[in-house]
């Protein structure tokens, strides 16, 4: 098998993840995922699409991460894994979207608007 290819994103969270046959090992930014994400709840997230088809120790993953805070970026990493299964064995994307794995989260944040301080706030308002 060739190395498969796909990207995630999230917020301003951008994975790029290159899949190849291997022994489960993940290198996101040239650390290991441990060290990447200390987090077992971030771990957990990134590992999620691997674990729903039994694939964890399948598949050697190597990540290019970007932009964003750290629960966006796993969740990018979610995205982008589960995209290059899908890429590799397409018969699993039933099982992927079944857990909401293949869907693009597309809330981001909301742009400051001209005469308030933020979005959606107002400077107080004054009667007299």
């Amino acid at each position: 098998m060739e190395v498969v290819n796909a990207i995630g994103r999230r917020k301003a969270a951008v994975a790029r993840v290159f899949v190849k046959e291997g022994t489960g090992v993940i290198t996101i930014n040239k650390k290991d995922l441990a060290a990447y994400f200390p987090s077992s709840i971030l771990q957990f997230i990134v590992k999620q699409p691997l674990s729903t088809l039994g694939a964890t120790e399948k598949y050697d993953i190597k990540v290019n991460l970007d932009g964003g805070g750290f629960k966006g970026q796993a969740e990018a990493l979610r995205l982008a894994i589960a995209r290059a299964l899908v890429k590799i064995n397409p018969d699993d994307k039933p099982a992927l979207k079944a857990e909401g794995f293949m869907t693009r989260d597309p809330r981001a944040v909301e742009r400051k608007k001209p005469g308030r301080p933020k979005a959606r706030k107002r400077f107080q308002f004054s009667k007299r």
